[in-house]
């Protein structure tokens, strides 16, 4: 099982000497993680450039000053905007993979996905909140039972260390088959965009030990 450690600030480098496998950027100015240095180091871990309901031109725009290597497209993109903006970001030299998310709340109508399979390389399933993503909140994965498609998804939502049992009683079932990354944020952080590497460390270890056995 792979990790990606999202809502990155200032001490990025230090989460990304604990290896996870994908570093998440927000760059949703609302949001109280917005990324505003320039650049990011080449840190040889693949980078997730998160936006909500943004331009096409600039999301383009970001994912070539940062290099991303994937798109996360967090708020209310239809299955069209999405065909556009991976059309461009391929005619553009692109490598870059589209994650879509969504709010899923006590139930969730899967069948709205149906438009965007083959449109974008993975979901990501989140917990309904106020804010787009990073409310610290869960879900109900029982919910997932209901995701019958083959789509890979992001599992997130509030997760953190006090969820390690949970999430290796979760990733026997049926309904983790296509689940390929577990999303972390709000739990690890000391304040919003800084995260606690000394929680942050321990958690990454046990899910990769858990994903073993």
């Amino acid at each position: 099982m792979r990790i990606k450690v999202c809502g990155m600030g200032e001490n990025y480098r230090e989460v990304a000497a604990l290896h996870p496998d994908l570093l998440g950027f927000i760059f949703w100015k609302p949001s109280a993680r917005y990324f505003d240095l320039e650049q990011v180091e080449n840190l040889d871990i693949p980078k997730v450039g998160v936006f909500v309901d943004q331009p096409i031109e600039e999301i383009l725009v970001k994912t070539s000053q940062y290099a991303l290597d994937f798109v996360q497209l967090h708020g209310n993109e239809s299955p069209q905007f999405c065909q556009m903006l991976i059309s461009l970001l391929d005619q553009s030299g692109y490598k870059t993979q589209l994650i879509k998310a969504f709010a899923v709340a006590d139930t969730f109508d899967f069948s709205s996905l149906d438009p965007f399979i083959g449109k974008v390389s993975y979901f990501l399933f989140d917990a309904k909140g106020e804010l787009p993503g990073g409310n610290g909140i869960g879900f109900n994965w029982e919910v997932l039972k209901q995701y019958l498609g083959t789509t890979p998804y992001f599992l997130s939502g509030g997760i953190g260390l006090e969820d390690i049992n949970k999430l290796q009683e979760f990733l026997t079932e049926p309904a983790a088959q296509f689940c390929r990354f577990i999303d972390v944020n709000s739990k690890f952080e000391l304040s919003p965009g800084i995260k606690n590497v000394h929680a942050l460390g321990p958690f990454v270890k046990q899910i990769r030990q858990l994903t073993k056995e």
